[in-house]
């Protein structure tokens, strides 16, 4: 089992890296008299649930099922979420237990820190897109009309448990669309990943375990190291949203439907990555470089269907909106990622032709 803490203070939490959830460290959290409500989704297999209420000591265990989905991650899913709460008296010794992907991390992460002005809660990402990304940070949040996570609150768990086993019962789609944000991981810094991307790249196409836990420690290394640093983002944390602007604008633009959060931030970042060439920060043998890495994984590399005239709408509800001016995550020829507000609108064009 691999170990990593985030966090500070006394919102610093543990991420567990095993094949299988451990049955002591759960129980040590969860204690033998507080109630427990598990958060899932109609998507998340029936077995990881039951295999779940096993491990738990104390029975008190109630559950509420979302549908798969972005659209459950709304104002009506958290009234029913906290409905329940109020149902079961919760009290703020009680705990949640969010299971399933990231729509399921964020929402009961959000109900946690709303309810009562915040209860303990734990994530258990079952895709890897969660496992890499949304289970670590704190980051908790609902979608409203406007946008994608436009209502939410940092908020940290108190654990994390990540089991690759579950990674086996992923679709491809799911399991590329983890990839995606794996490789972002890649290409805002961390070489060493990106140098095992390279040599590894059939392996981790084929879900080896061994391959599969470096790769996810490696990628929650980069992002706790990242989030620790800068819990609210309000520096560096930012670079984490590498290739999002453009992603969010393709989930908007395709309804959030059709297309999976890591395939629109794949092509985000390819788009950002073309920006940075166009903007004079990397050669073309990098932009290369970078295509080619993502190619490697069998990941899609082609927005040649989304233009400009369709994905601007998007950028100005985009949340890297500070004085008016809308700040890009851009990669330099050290391949390390950084913020900036100084471009050519041009170039974005230029980017997505």
């Amino acid at each position: 089992m691999a170990t990593i803490s985030a966090g500070k203070g006394q919102s610093r939490y543990d991420i567990h890296i095993s094949k299988n959830i451990s049955k002591s460290i759960l129980n040590k959290h969860l204690g033998n008299k507080n109630k427990v409500l598990i958060i899932t989704d109609n998507g998340v297999p029936k077995k990881h649930i039951k295999e779940l209420k096993n491990k738990i000591n104390n029975k008190n265990i109630s559950t509420f099922t979302l549908n798969k989905g972005e659209k459950s991650k709304s104002f009506s899913s958290y009234k029913k979420i906290l409905n329940k709460l109020l149902e079961l008296k919760f009290d703020r010794s009680d705990i949640i237990i969010a299971i399933g992907g990231g729509v399921v991390g964020d929402i009961a992460g959000f109900s946690a820190a709303t309810y009562l002005r915040g209860i303990r809660y734990i994530q258990i990402p079952t895709t890897l897109l969660a496992q890499v990304d949304s289970s670590v940070g704190g980051k908790t949040a609902i979608n409203v009309i406007q946008g994608k996570n436009l209502v939410g609150a940092f908020y940290n768990p108190s654990l994390v448990l990540i089991s690759t086993s579950f990674l086996g019962t992923l679709s491809k789609d799911e399991y590329k669309s983890g990839l995606g944000e794996v490789v972002k991981y890649a290409l805002i810094g961390n070489k060493k990943l990106k140098n095992i991307i390279e040599k590894n790249s059939q392996d981790i196409i084929n879900r080896n375990e061994s391959v599969l836990k470096i790769i996810i420690e490696e990628s929650i290394k980069t992002k706790s190291k990242i989030v620790t640093e800068d819990e609210k983002e309000s520096g560096i944390r930012a670079i984490l949203n590498f290739g999002h602007t453009f992603g969010h604008a393709i989930e908007a633009h395709n309804n959030y439907k059709n297309i999976t959060h890591g395939a629109a931030i794949t092509l985000g970042m390819v788009i950002a990555s073309k920006l940075s060439f166009f903007e004079g920060h990397i050669n073309n043998y990098q932009l290369d470089n970078i295509v080619n890495l993502i190619d490697s994984l069998e990941l899609n590399t082609d927005h040649s269907k989304y233009k400009y005239s369709q994905l601007k709408q998007y950028f100005s509800s985009d949340k890297k909106i500070k004085d008016g001016k809308l700040n890009l995550i851009l990669i330099d020829k050290n391949f390390n990622a950084f913020i900036t507000s100084k471009f050519n609108n041009k170039n974005i064009s230029k980017a997505l032709n």
